[in-house]
């Protein structure tokens, strides 16, 4: 498939990928757990920093799933998780893929990160900072949303023509 994602299958036939992407809050709010995905060469976020997060497994909700990645990726339990929103992206990466993303923010956590997991490095970052690092894009529209304080969820759609976004549009409630 090309990077016209579900443009190309026409109507009736979205079937996305659900998954979480979580950004842990250092305790004084002011820094936040990110991933330098630097260890594997065939990785699609290769050189990207990135939130905490991935893939629905069966049997499991999305807050389930977020803390269970978190879990997984870092080593620290969630003790308290806001649902910032929501982000519909199509055509997402080299294989054009559909997903759904539940995007949260980890006010509170207990345990000590891991210092890096199979997929590359974990560091604190000053919120601040954070766009003057590699980071995907499309990701720059909607993380100011994800670290600000106004009530409400964003819910948003983000078509991909391969590693670019070619539009975003979005609610908040």
């Amino acid at each position: 498939m090309s990077g016209a994602g579900s443009a190309e299958r026409g109507a009736g036939s979205y079937t996305p990928i659900v998954g979480t992407l979580g950004y842990v809050m250092s305790p004084d709010g002011k820094r936040v757990l990110l991933i330098h995905r630097n260890a594997r060469d065939d990785d699609d976020h290769l050189g990207k920093y990135n939130g905490l997060g991935g893939k629905m497994e069966p049997g499991e909700d999305v807050v389930g799933c977020m803390r269970r990645e978190i879990r997984e990726e870092a080593g620290i339990k969630c003790e308290a998780l806001v649902l910032r929103g929501t982000i519909n992206w199509t055509g997402f990466g080299p294989r054009g893929e559909d997903w759904l993303g539940f995007v949260f923010r980890v006010d509170r956590f207990s345990g000590t990160p891991h210092v890096r997991n199979p997929e590359g490095e974990l560091s604190w970052h000053d919120v601040a900072a954070i766009w003057e690092l590699p980071l995907w894009e499309g990701d720059r529209h909607f993380l100011p949303m994800v670290f600000d304080d106004e009530r409400g969820q964003f819910h948003g759609y983000m078509p991909y023509e391969g590693d670019r976004p070619v539009g975003w549009s979005y609610e908040r409630l």
